[in-house]
C-alpha cells in the first residue's frame, strides 16, 4: 500500500515541482502507523502540554505531570491540583485546558469509539469545542491517534513551510495538498521527514 501511494505521490509531485518530486523520491515510501494505545483524553492532554515546546522539554514536563498524578491521571486533573500542575511546568492556559479535557472525559464525552467513525471535520468540531484545544491538536489526534489518512495540518508550521519551500510561497499549501487527497496525512509525514532528513 505504501509503495502504491508513494508512486502516486511521485507522479503528482512531478507536475507540481522538481524539488518536491526529488524530496519525495529521496525519502521513499513512508509508513503510516497510528497509535491509539493510550486513552484519547490522555493523548489530548499530552498533545496540549507539549505545544510549542521542544520534544525534550515536552517529555520532561509530561513526565512530571504523570509522576504527580500517579495512577489516576484524569482524577488528578481537577481545579484543586492546578497549583501542582503549574509546578510541573505547565502554563496557566495549558493547565486550564487539561482540566477542561479531563472534565469532559469524566463526563463520558471523549470516548474514542464514538469519535472514530466521524469525519475529520466533525471530530475537529467536537474536540475544538473544548477550551484550549485548537485545530492543530485536533489535526494531530486525527492523524496519529485515529489514523485518518486525509488530513492536511496547515496550522503546523513545519509541514506548511516545508511544502512552501518545495513548491512556491505564492501557491496556497491547502491547494497543493489537495492534489494528494485522499492521502494528505502522508504528505504531512513526508514534509516532517524531509525536515528531519540529513542534508544531501
Amino acid at each position: 500500500m505504501s509503495e502504491a501511494i508513494h508512486a502516486r505521490f511521485l507522479d503528482t509531485a512531478l507536475g507540481l515541482s522538481p524539488a518536491l518530486h526529488a524530496a519525495i523520491a529521496r525519502l521513499g515510501p513512508v509508513d503510516f502507523v497510528p497509535d491509539a494505545t493510550a486513552p484519547l483524553a490522555e493523548r489530548l492532554c499530552r498533545s496540549v502540554a507539549g505545544q510549542q515546546l521542544s520534544v525534550i522539554a515536552a517529555r520532561t514536563i509530561w513526565g512530571r505531570v504523570t509522576a504527580a498524578a500517579g495512577e489516576g491521571l484524569m482524577d488528578f486533573l481537577v481545579e484543586p491540583n492546578a497549583g501542582a500542575l503549574r509546578a510541573c511546568g505547565l502554563s496557566g492556559a495549558k493547565t486550564r485546558a487539561l482540566l477542561a479535557i479531563a472534565a469532559e472525559a469524566r463526563a463520558g464525552g471523549l470516548e474514542a469509539a464514538e469519535l472514530a467513525p466521524l469525519s475529520h471535520a466533525e471530530r475537529s468540531a467536537r474536540l475544538t469545542a473544548l477550551w484550549g484545544v485548537g485545530q492543530w491538536t485536533a489535526d494531530m489526534v486525527s492523524i496519529f491517534y485515529f489514523g485518518d489518512e486525509d488530513v492536511w495540518p496547515d496550522g503546523d508550521v513545519a509541514a506548511r513551510k516545508t511544502l512552501e519551500r518545495l513548491t512556491s510561497p505564492r501557491r496556497k499549501t491547502v491547494r497543493t495538498a489537495a492534489r494528494f487527497a485522499p492521502h494528505r496525512s502522508r504528505l504531512a509525514l513526508y514534509m516532517w521527514r524531509h525536515v528531519d532528513a540529513p542534508p544531501v
